[in-house]
């Protein structure tokens, strides 16, 4: 089964919360949406001839759409702090996106979010939604 999730470690979420408590994984909900781009250096010519390479060492741009609907408030209100607490900082993402002898296997992968929505359904029941962009750090 596809996995999309990051962790908020133990501490992270002690931090958060002011309270003791364990970590907490936070799994995307289906219907996410990846959209992919490479950087190419592309030199056009006469005739419709072209030549491409690829710009870079890191050449591949990712950007998940991610969301997590209908959730306890607390929980939505713990992604959120996450997400302003990491702002400006990255954060591991795993994801499947790799077959491996027939088998899906994951990958992690950093993180930033530049914005999230968060739509206050019920006043137990929130939603979350942001835009991740891959980001390549060691």
């Amino acid at each position: 089964m596809a996995t999309f999730s990051f962790t908020i470690s133990a501490s992270k979420v002690t931090n958060l919360k002011g309270t003791t408590s364990g970590a907490f994984e936070a799994v995307a909900d289906r219907g996410l949406s990846r959209k992919s781009k490479h950087n190419v250096l592309t030199a056009k010519f006469g005739d419709g001839y072209e030549q491409r390479v690829l710009d870079g060492i890191n050449t591949k741009q990712d950007q998940f759409s991610i969301s997590f609907k209908n959730r306890d408030a607390s929980d939505i209100n713990l992604i959120a702090a996450f997400l302003d607490d990491s702002a400006g900082k990255s954060f591991d993402f795993v994801i499947t996106d790799k077959f491996s002898q027939g088998n899906l296997t994951t990958s992690t992968i950093k993180v930033v979010c530049d914005d999230y929505n968060i739509s206050y359904g019920q006043a137990t029941n929130h939603s979350l939604s942001c835009e991740l962009r891959r980001v390549y750090e060691p």
